[in-house]
Parts: structure tokens; C-alpha cells; sequence
């Protein structure tokens, strides 16, 4: 069967099927990790469908394939993590060009623009992204890219991603999601007026903490977008091994059942925690606009500690069901200090986290077992 022969079947069926197809020659139902390096000619300069495992690999080639589908993207590339994808991307860009960052955007990514692409003569605003107003204001005759999470890291704001686009298009630029934590099963960020989807696929797309990766889907009609996308997955040599590429796969057949039970968890972890008294504000992306762009809220809960920073860092080390670890996004919850750990290189910046704020991966454990385990914690403060 063809990608075609898929669209009409649901989320669920598709992760499962698409570009998995069983193997022809052994009829085996997972496609072969094929771990190649290179492979034969026909004759001088005449490859078949791939040539050398860094321009193109059949395990990473499945991946690519099933991947853009979910998305609802016509092109898709793997990379080796998320940072390796948005800088691809940023690479399309041209020195005086201009991007637009949300101003709570992850730390790495601020990074990767502030400290390398800088350098490279890119230019780069920090803006609200929930005003389009402000976004609008903030664009340039230079303006190329509109980056957006949603919801975002770690604050967990709701971007409208439809009036971004929008507004991003009367720009003459392209609208970027970071679609990391709601993933194509809660969200579809092509069909809301998004021109391209990055993933860390490290997080909910992997789900189980044992690989590092990125992805960047295309939507149709930016073929030369697209194309350039791929010359820098070539040229740069970024890519995800074949290995890494089956374990994406594999995460992606258990997507849709592993984010219901995320977001039911965390939904109960999140009014738990609205009803503490050490509790200060509790961000879940639960409202209006959530509901309207996302099939469900997800599986991460930040929060902050009224008594501060040093309290925050006690609850953070003091609970046990909870791993103290950076990263999200799998089968095991997690708990971290974004301002020490995953946003430290925001430290000092606008983009600076509140010291107070705790963040949550909520895992798969009972939701019994993950609500002593806070309560515990917070009691102790």
C-alpha cells in the first residue's frame, strides 16, 4: 500500500501502518533496521533508492515517511535531535534576515539563535506571541521566520497558531511550530495555516528516555523550502542512526494511547496542585484556545512555589516516584527547576525563567502513586 492508500484511516491505524508496510523479501511486520553504510551501483553514478546511509537510509527513509504523514506534511527529515532540525531550518535564512522568537521560547533554541546564528548576521526579536498585535508590530521589511511553541517551554502558554500564520504570511514570512509537546496526535499545527513542524523526537514521539532526535515536516507547495532542508540534512551530516530511527518508529505505534493516559494523569496532577497551599500559579494548557486547537491538554504541568526558589529546589529533590532529570515526554514522570536546568542559558535574558517555577513530566505511573508522591513533597516545604 501507498501513503495514499492511508488518509482516509484514523490517527491510530496510520501511526501504525505508515511507511511500515511489511518487509517484501522476508514478510517481516517491523521494517529491518538496516544499518548499512553504503550500497551497491548498478553502475557508475547510477545508486538505486539510496546510495550512502548519510544522504538517505531505508530505516530512516520509513521514519521520514510516516512521520510527514502524521503531520500532514508533503516532505519530512530526520535529524539527529530537535536543535539539529531548527537549526536546518534557520540555515534557509540569509545574513540581515529576521526572526521572530516567542519570548518564552526553550532555552536551547534561544541559544542556538542568540549565540550561533547571531554570529551569522541573523537578526532576532523576542515578542508576545498571544498578541498578534504585537507580533505584527515587531516584524521588519527583513522578517523571514515566526517561530512559535505550543504550548510553550515551560510556561505552557497556548499560541493561536491559525492567527500567527496569519500574520506571519502578510510578512512574507514562514510560521514555525515547535510541536514537541502537544505532538501531531493533540495537534496539527500544518492544518491550522503553519508552513513547517519541528519535533524533538527525543520527547513523546520516542516516549521512552532511551534516544535523541528531531524531525522537520514541510508542508505541501514549499518544495524549494524543502529541498534546502534537505541539502543541510546532507551537507551537515546531522542524521539520526538507523538504530535510533526504528526506536522513533517504534514510539510512534503507541503515540495516541501514551498521550491519553499522559493527559489524564496530568489533568488530575494540575487541579491536585491548584488546590495546594504551597502552590502559587499551576500552568496546564486546559483553557479555551487549548481546547479548540488540541484534542487534549497533554502531559505537562508547571508550576510555582510561593515560598521561592529554595523551596522549589526542595520539592524538586524531594520527591520519589518523580525522577529528578532533565527531558520530558516519557513513559516515566519527571520533575525539574527550569531556571537551573533546562533554561539556564536564559539566565539573565528576557526569555529568564521564574526561579520559583517546577516542571513536570507526568508519566504513566498511577496517578495515585504520583499524587502522594507531590503531596509529599509540597507538604514538606
Amino acid at each position: 500500500m501507498t501513503q495514499s492508500d492511508w488518509d482516509d484511516s484514523a490517527f491510530e491505524t496510520r501511526a501504525i501502518h505508515l511507511g511500515q508496510e511489511p518487509d517484501p523479501v522476508t514478510g517481516a511486520v517491523v521494517p529491518p533496521i538496516n544499518l548499512a553504510s553504503t550500497f551497491a551501483q548498478d553502475a557508475v553514478g547510477e545508486p538505486r533508492a539510496f546510495e550512502y546511509s548519510r544522504s538517505g537510509n531505508p530505516t530512516r527513509a520509513a521514519l521520514e515517511t510516516a512521520l510527514a504523514g502524521l503531520e500532514g506534511g508533503a516532505h519530512g527529515f530526520a535529524f539527529s535531535s530537535g536543535l539539529a532540525a531548527t537549526d536546518a531550518l534557520l540555515r534557509q535564512l540569509e545574513p540581515g534576515d529576521h526572526v521572530v522568537l516567542p519570548d518564552d521560547a526553550y532555552g536551547g533554541t534561544y541559544r542556538l539563535v542568540n549565540a550561533v546564528h547571531r554570529r551569522a548576521g541573523l537578526t532576532f526579536s523576542s515578542v508576545d506571541l498571544t498578541d498578534p498585535a504585537a507580533l505584527d508590530a515587531a516584524c521588519t521589511d527583513r522578517t523571514r521566520l515566526v517561530w512559535l511553541e505550543t504550548p510553550s517551554n515551560p510556561r505552557l502558554r497556548v499560541i493561536d497558531i491559525a492567527a500567527v500564520s496569519a500574520v506571519a504570511h502578510e510578512h512574507d514570512a514562514w510560521c514555525a511550530v515547535d510541536n514537541t509537546f502537544a505532538t501531531p496526535y493533540l495537534q496539527r499545527p500544518l492544518e491550522l495555516g503553519a508552513d513547517i513542524v519541528v519535533h524533538s523526537t527525543t520527547k513523546y514521539l520516542g516516549g521512552h528516555s532511551d534516544v535523541v532526535g528531531g524531525f522537520a515536516a514541510v508542508k505541501r507547495g514549499l518544495d524549494e523550502l524543502a529541498e534546502g532542508v534537505g541539502f543541510v540534512q546532507n551537507a551537515t551530516g546531522a542524521v539520526p542512526s538507523p538504530f535510533d530511527c526504528y526506536l522513533v518508529l517504534r514510539g510512534l505505534k503507541t503515540l495516541a494511547v501514551r498521550m491519553d493516559r499522559h493527559s489524564d494523569n496530568a489533568a488530575r496532577i494540575a487541579a491536585f496542585l491548584r488546590d495546594h497551599p504551597a502552590v502559587g500559579e499551576v500552568y496546564f494548557p486546559d483553557g479555551e484556545l487549548a481546547r479548540k486547537q488540541m484534542r487534549a491538554p497533554g502531559g505537562m504541568v508547571s508550576f510555582t512555589v510561593t515560598a521561592g526558589e529554595n523551596a522549589a529546589l526542595r520539592v524538586a529533590g524531594a520527591t520519589r516516584v518523580f525522577t529528578l532529570a532533565e527531558s520530558l515526554g516519557a513513559v516515566e514522570s519527571l520533575i525539574e527547576h527550569p531556571a537551573r536546568m533546562t533554561h539556564a542559558s536564559v539566565a539573565g535574558s528576557p526569555l529568564a525563567v521564574d526561579p520559583a517555577l517546577v516542571r513536570l513530566s507526568v508519566g504513566l505511573e498511577s496517578a495515585d502513586d504520583l499524587l502522594d508522591d507531590l503531596r509529599g513533597a509540597l507538604d514538606s516545604v
